[in-house]
């Protein structure tokens, strides 16, 4: 055996007996149901969130005849975003950039002020696993059943919940996978075709990529996914401050904790209730957490308890760590009914984050706003350069492209400025030379003409300027170019002689 495995095998041997273990089974969290008004705020946000998600692919949106009439859609086919009025080509892209940037720094906002918030109700992972284990609890019962279930061998009653249970999150995961395709093929054209087998291989590759994806990650991975795989967690602390308003355990009410009928002065009876709760198994009251993604429904299970043993309610809550710290204080100095400090909102941090967000929403308002509705490229032959023709004129050929990205179809004259007397023609074309030529080109598409210029020359290259506009709405744009000349190719037939 090489040395190296003989060293590792030796650690590995010396961690053992340590009780040191390079690897921990996970350790399956059963989380309780709970009643209350965070409970409630969850499923209203959860109801939201789930009937967004599911029914905005089939909000129609009319954009004219022969185009994608639903309101969302960002149709690989076409390579368009459509989003209601607006529609964003490929080269818009850093508008995405600029959407990026701007819910990253409103998520770094609303961490700094109510900490982990959007993990612990409208993060898809969230939403998700919650329904999940609400068709959990709706065949298998709450946790202690689930518990004791799971501790006996498999019957024949635990067959047929698991897998009925299973079954639901399948379908569940099928409709999830289903829909998020419809964001990007036109919903009911995608219904349609996918159940009478006429939909792509890649329709029915993806959505049984996101359905098997949903049904692991919601149903089997569940609170590891926001432990382990989600990077939110480990810079969040980043964001935090002493103000930051997040899930809190007030130790100088609750401590020290106790039976609800020992001397303990405590309101903290140390029954459970917040643990077993908890989605991620965590305890809230030793502290912040990586694994606390912030949702209170601990603050339910609190609550409930203290109702029952008749205490004060909401020794679980949200605070920040500059009032509970000046509550602490307060009771360790026998200061009765002082006042905790004010709320600042406004501080440092969240005043920079704000900034950020008005600037970034500033330039993306006002780059749509002044964003082009055409535009225009030439791009001149290569081979040949140039054609002298019999009178002695010389002909170049261009490659004109013209981007229309109104809903509506087009019509424009196209002038060259540079070369005195000129003609232009279309190539392939019937049409005799002019000075000027009418270019139509359809709503949302772009337009490609091959354009033959004809002018009598002297020498190599000369600058010309291709103007645009638009008969309808009367913008103007220009595109620089070169017409080239036989200069070269005389002063080299010259030499040669």
């Amino acid at each position: 055996m090489p040395r190296v495995s003989a060293l590792a095998r030796a650690e590995q041997l010396a961690a053992e007996e340590a009780g040191q273990h390079l690897y921990a089974n996970r350790v399956r969290v059963y989380p309780k149901a709970v009643h209350g008004p965070v409970r409630r705020f969850k499923w209203a946000v959860l109801i939201v969130c789930l009937s967004i998600y599911y029914a905005l692919p089939w909000l129609r949106w009319h954009r004219g005849p022969g185009r994608p009439d639903q309101a969302l859609l960002l149709s690989i086919a076409d390579r368009r975003f459509y989003f209601f009025d607006l529609v964003l080509w490929p080269q818009d892209i850093f508008y995405l950039t600029g959407l990026l940037i701007l819910c990253a720094v409103g998520l770094f906002l609303v961490t700094s002020l109510m900490g982990r918030v959007w993990c612990g109700y409208t993060c898809p992972q969230t939403v998700w696993t919650d329904l999940f284990m609400w068709v959990e609890r709706l065949i298998e019962g709450d946790r202690t059943e689930r518990m004791r279930r799971d501790a006996k061998p498999m019957s024949l009653n635990s067959a047929w919940r698991k897998t009925l249970k299973h079954s639901l999150w399948v379908v569940i995961a099928f409709w999830t996978g289903g829909a998020w395709i419809t964001y990007f093929v036109d919903a009911p054209t995608l219904v349609t075709s996918f159940w009478t087998g006429t939909a792509s291989s890649a329709v029915y590759g993806f959505i049984a990529l996101f359905t098997a994806s949903t049904y692991l990650l919601a149903g089997w991975a569940r609170e590891q996914v926001c432990t382990f795989m989600c990077p939110w967690p480990r810079f969040q602390a980043a964001m935090f401050d002493e103000q930051s308003f997040i899930v809190t355990y007030q130790a100088w009410r609750g401590e020290p904790r106790g039976h609800v009928k020992s001397e303990a002065k405590g309101d903290c009876i140390d029954c459970g209730a917040c643990v077993t709760a908890c989605p991620t198994g965590i305890d809230i009251r030793d502290g912040v957490q990586l694994e606390c993604i912030g949702c209170g429904l601990c603050i339910d299970a609190c609550n409930e308890i203290m109702t029952r043993t008749e205490r004060p309610l909401w020794l679980i809550t949200w605070d920040n760590l500059a009032r509970q710290t000046a509550k602490t204080a307060a009771k360790t100095l026998g200061i009765q009914n002082a006042k905790p400090p004010p709320i600042r909102l406004l501080r440092p941090r969240t005043i920079i984050y704000a900034t950020a967000m008005v600037l970034a929403a500033t330039v993306m308002s006002v780059a749509l706003a002044t964003r082009a509705t055409i535009s225009l490229s030439v791009q001149q032959d290569r081979a040949p350069l140039f054609v002298r023709l019999a009178d002695g004129s010389v002909r170049n050929g261009f490659t004109v492209k013209i981007v229309n990205k109104t809903q509506m179809d087009a019509v424009f004259d196209l002038d060259m400025h540079g070369l005195g007397e000129d003609v232009m023609a279309l190539a392939e074309s019937h049409t005799a030379q002019a000075t000027s030529l009418v270019l139509p080109v359809p709503a949302d598409e772009v337009g490609s003409f091959r354009v033959l210029v004809t002018a009598f020359v002297h020498g190599e290259q000369h600058p010309v300027d291709f103007v645009l506009h638009d008969r309808a709405t009367g913008q103007t744009v220009a595109a620089h170019a070169l017409f080239q000349g036989p200069g070269r190719i005389e002063r080299h037939d010259n030499h040669d002689h």
